[in-house]
């Protein structure tokens, strides 16, 4: 068993998997989630349940944060009593959450100033299932001596670790990864509802395109569930592809970058969630296209 402990904070979609993946390979690994019950599967398969914050960070020499947007980033960490409170000189916070870069820059310079906690940015790719079989793509924003104190750990929940430059290069990295991927999975919706009316078999689309130039992992995945209305199990939300496009528009202009595909897409996952589908699996939007929701947006 590794000497490290982990301390892990954030037990939704991601959160559960990654920490089981590392109590499977023989970390200490104590978990805390506001809804404690949500932690359940995480503790069933061995972790610890810890009774606080300021207890889970007592106990843990890296402390990783999986949660659902900079707000709530923000309260886990300077709440009274958060990890800034606790936290201490040779800890690292590993924060896995899709957040804003900008306000990541700040954070980190916050925690390191109150109790010399460290911070590392690795947002995450792969979904649910990566988190599930270890196989994420994760891109590290902090100091090349605290991503290669990680590598080991983070080993066992990725397939790469590509270290991307200073706190901040991981979330930025991470906006342009939810640039590309949304915009190709409103792509797949359109072309899954054009197959369909022009009278072809949708569900043969993935497999006829299988290794050609249009292939991708979101066409195999989401493209096969679209056209089998597939979207009870939810593995990504709605809500959340809309929160990175929203940043992807604030770098967007801080940095005077033209980003007209990305405007589009925000504006069609706005609608689509404006629609009730906040909470729904992105494989929904087969339905705007399908209906002629999506027509003159």
């Amino acid at each position: 068993m590794s000497e490290e402990r982990i301390g892990f904070i954030g037990m939704g979609l991601m959160g559960v998997p990654m920490s089981t993946r590392l109590v499977a390979a023989g970390y200490d690994v104590r978990v805390w989630n506001r809804t404690p019950h949500n932690a359940a599967p995480a503790v069933d398969a061995g972790a610890t349940l810890a009774p606080s914050v300021a207890g889970l960070v007592a106990d843990s020499d890296i402390v990783m944060i999986c949660v659902s947007d900079t707000a709530a980033v923000e309260q886990v960490v300077f709440t009274d009593h958060g990890i800034a409170a606790s936290g201490a000189e040779g800890m690292v916070l590993v924060d896995f959450s899709s957040i804003d870069p900008a306000d990541t820059r700040r954070f980190a310079k916050q925690l390191h100033a109150r109790c010399g906690t460290t911070w590392v940015d690795a947002p995450v790719s792969g979904g649910v299932q990566g988190a599930r079989d270890g196989t994420l793509a994760i891109m590290a924003g902090g100091s090349a001596r605290d991503v290669d104190r990680l590598r080991p750990i983070l080993e066992h929940l990725s397939r790469q670790v590509t270290h991307m430059g200073n706190v901040g290069c991981g979330q930025t990295t991470k906006i342009c990864n939810q640039m590309i991927v949304t915009s190709n999975v409103l792509t797949i919706a359109e072309t899954v509802a054009l197959a369909e009316r022009a009278g072809v078999d949708a569900r043969k689309i993935p497999e006829a395109l299988e290794g050609g130039f249009a292939d991708s992992r979101p066409l195999q995945l989401a493209g096969r569930r679209m056209a089998a209305r597939d979207f009870d199990e939810v593995h990504w939300h709605v809500r959340t592809l809309l929160k990175d496009l929203l940043m992807a528009l604030k770098l967007g202009g801080d940095v005077d970058g033209d980003i007209p595909m990305t405007k589009l897409a925000a504006k069609l996952m706005d609608a689509h969630g404006s629609r009730g589908n906040l909470e729904n699996d992105p494989c929904t939007l087969i339905e705007m296209y399908a209906t002629g929701d999506g027509d003159g947006i």
